[in-house]
């Protein structure tokens, strides 16, 4: 009912999964990431155990193939799963089972691996990993070209109406995201995915942005669609352990208009402080 990568950036270590599904809910069921561990794609009548039994697995330095091998044997409806793994060192692993809709199938490239099932040929996952293989930018932009190229391959077979990317750092809590974005009842999932990780994007160097970095920053994060008072706000707060005058300037208008702007600042203030010290 879906199609799907995982992978892992050779020069980032980041791991991600995206998908696309005619399926409402395909962000919450499908992608699993965990730093330091992997990624799976859990997906076709989906078992949703995959995903975390399987990381649980590979954190603990079973190779993919075991840590699948292992799941898919305790599993009385394994026939009617589609599950892909990859790990911290870019190994792959995938099972299509015998009862998944045709068309189906996955094929494994250098640190990922594309499948799909109900798609409209057997040219969706060949594209899928085409497109990965060939885009350049971070993982989540090429996670996304993936799906662009299967989507013009002729996708699922009953349409589209979801998508998610979900990108972790190569090291980390097991918590920590990169990029997280799901949509659902969407008419163009693809389309709304790629502006919200301009969005995220352009939020996420804001915040690591340097002193003299931040007004390019900013620039950029209005540009691409961010808010006025959630740019100067991500701003602000970027700014409260280096210059808090200039944190105060940024926020000014915010603060004329409600003075509990200033107190969420003081607080935010009072936070960087404690994660610093």
């Amino acid at each position: 009912m879906t199609y799907s990568l995982v992978a892992r950036d050779p020069e980032t270590g980041e791991l991600g999964v995206a998908v696309q599904s005619r399926s409402f809910g395909t962000g919450s069921a499908v992608p699993w990431a965990r730093a330091g561990a992997g990624a799976v794609a859990t997906q076709s009548f989906t078992q949703r155990s995959y995903g975390p039994l399987g990381l649980e697995l590979m954190a603990d330095g079973a190779p993919p193939g075991v840590a699948l091998e292992q799941l898919v044997a305790a599993d009385a409806q394994r026939d009617f799963r589609q599950v892909a793994f990859v790990d911290a060192q870019g190994r792959t692993a995938s099972h299509t089972g015998a009862a998944c809709i045709p068309s189906t199938g996955s094929l494994a490239g250098d640190g990922f691996s594309a499948q799909g099932n109900m798609l409209r040929s057997d040219d969706v996952v060949p594209a899928l990993a085409d497109g990965f293989s060939r885009a350049e930018g971070t993982l989540a932009e090429r996670l996304l070209a993936g799906l662009d190229a299967a989507e013009a391959a002729g996708g699922d077979f009953r349409g589209r109406e979801a998508g998610a990317i979900l990108v972790v750092p190569a090291e980390g809590s097991a918590y920590e995201r990169v990029i997280d974005l799901r949509v659902d009842n969407h008419r163009e999932p693809l389309v709304e995915l790629r502006r919200l990780l301009r969005e995220a994007q352009a939020l996420r160097r804001l915040r690591r942005a340097a002193h003299d970095e931040l007004d390019e920053a900013l620039q950029e994060a209005r540009a691409v669609g961010v808010d006025d008072d959630v740019a100067r706000w991500v701003g602000a707060v970027t700014l409260t352990g280096t210059d808090r005058a200039r944190a105060d300037a940024l926020l000014a208008p915010l603060v004329a208009a409600d003075e509990r702007w200033l107190v969420a600042l003081d607080v935010a203030a009072d936070l960087v402080r404690q994660v610093d010290a």
